[in-house]
């Protein structure tokens, strides 16, 4: 069993080297009860992979940001997501 484990670890370790050659990076993190719901209502409209609801997210951040926008999408967030009850704020 230990063979198989190095050969699957050995088989991650190829694709990640191959991401990481195509210019790609692996973010990771932790998310909120309520950026979960909204993750979960977007792959379900959109069919979206992880990847792609990432990189769109963050593009879509970015373009705010980059149009001055970004103090009115912070103002929408507040105006329209509604805390989690139990949740701290």
């Amino acid at each position: 069993m230990n063979q198989k484990t190095n050969v699957n670890a050995d088989k991650q370790k190829r694709y990640r080297e191959r991401q990481k050659a195509k210019g790609h990076k692996q973010v990771r993190g932790y998310v909120d009860q309520q950026a979960l719901e909204c993750y979960q209502n977007i792959q379900e409209v959109t069919s979206w992979t992880d990847s792609e609801i990432l990189s769109n997210a963050l593009k879509i951040t970015y373009a705010a940001y980059k149009c001055g926008q970004i103090k009115l999408l912070n103002s929408w967030l507040k105006e329209n997501m509604q805390p989690i009850k139990g949740q701290d704020e």
